[in-house]
């Protein structure tokens, strides 16, 4: 049975085996699956603050958990009743006008899909972005442990024009242009198509489907589009820019408007920067998918530091430092 397995994996395609964080071991998949925390409600979790992550619902994320205070606080999210295999995740970020380290006021909740403690009493997990919470407040208790108090976020629903907004009128280019100015500043009439368009939440996914096709290319996101809000989520967690434009789009309540303003994002698209210089490292023609959940991928290391990967087949002006190794290697083969 072993052999079989292995045979499969190895004929698993690049792009499936890592996405599967199979570097993590032989992680143990819990097959109890958490019902989503109802809306607005309030509660108190394990807080796990993350440098440089932002994670989204439907999101992967990986983590190696190293310092005794997350142990527990993630042997806590395993034992407890209420909210089984549950922690709250939210970016931490320097603030340079402050000169202290800050927590986001938006994070997400994730569920523990996969484990495996080691030998060394740490933990190799995986864990998928539920829901988006507003962090109320945040402490360590007696033991150290860090918790979170949070109210979920109470999400709208997808807009769709009425069909007959404007399914009776005549194309606005057809109609003499006094009598469309005359029509649309009379009290309760129709406006025309294009500006329902700029609110309709599934007119949205479609644009912004298609412009992930020609920026990106794949993963496909067709399936999604007929639900626009899984599909703003997927492409803001996704989306090459910077982690704190990508906490803003968390931030954002409303499908519509996270929508437009991720349309917005990729068709200005053009050149990558490095992070810390701002120097153009690479075009955007030269990204690289190397994993079926897109161009930006958070993997772990062996030190516990969760990175968001963007993978490219060319770049300017970069210098490679220390040995390579093929050791936790997040891309196998």
């Amino acid at each position: 049975m072993e052999e079989e397995e292995d045979i499969l994996e190895s004929n698993l395609h690049p792009r499936v085996l890592s996405s599967l964080h199979t570097y993590l071991g032989d992680v143990e998949d819990m097959h109890h699956r958490t019902a989503f925390l109802d809306a607005a409600s309030v509660f108190n979790l394990p807080l796990f603050s993350l440098h440089g992550v932002v994670l989204f619902p439907g999101a992967t994320l990986p983590l190696r958990v190293i310092e005794p205070p997350f142990v527990a606080a993630l042997e806590r999210a395993l034992a407890q009743v209420d909210f089984p295999y549950t922690i709250a995740v939210i970016r931490v970020h320097w603030d340079a006008a402050n000169r202290t380290m800050k927590l986001a006021s938006i994070g997400t909740t994730a569920e523990i899909r996969q484990y495996v403690r080691l030998e060394d009493g740490s933990l190799n997990v995986v864990t998928r972005g539920q829901q988006r919470f507003h962090l109320k407040r945040h402490w360590k208790d007696a033991e150290g442990v860090p918790y979170g108090e949070i109210q979920i976020t109470e999400e709208d629903v997808p807009l769709r024009t009425p069909r007959d907004a404007f399914g009776k009128l005549a194309p606005l280019s057809n109609r003499p242009r006094s009598h469309a100015i005359s029509h649309m500043l009379s009290s309760g009439a129709f406006w025309p198509q294009w500006v329902y368009h700029m609110f309709d939440s599934y007119c949205l996914a479609e644009r912004a489907a298609d412009m992930w096709k020609q920026i990106v290319g794949v993963p496909s996101m067709d399936s999604l589009v007929k639900k626009p809000d899984a599909l703003s989520f997927y492409i803001a967690s996704r989306i090459p820019v910077s982690e704190s434009t990508r906490q803003q789009l968390l931030d954002i309540d409303g499908i519509t408007y996270r929508l437009r303003r991720e349309i917005e994002l990729l068709a200005s698209i053009d050149l990558i920067r490095c992070k810390s210089c701002q120097t153009i490292i690479a075009k955007r023609s030269d990204m690289l998918v190397m994993s079926n959940e897109g161009p930006l991928v958070a993997y772990v290391n062996p030190g516990g530091y969760v990175h968001e990967i963007i993978t490219l087949n060319k770049t300017y002006g970069i210098t490679l430092t220390g040995p390579s190794a093929i050791e936790y290697s997040w891309f196998p083969g």
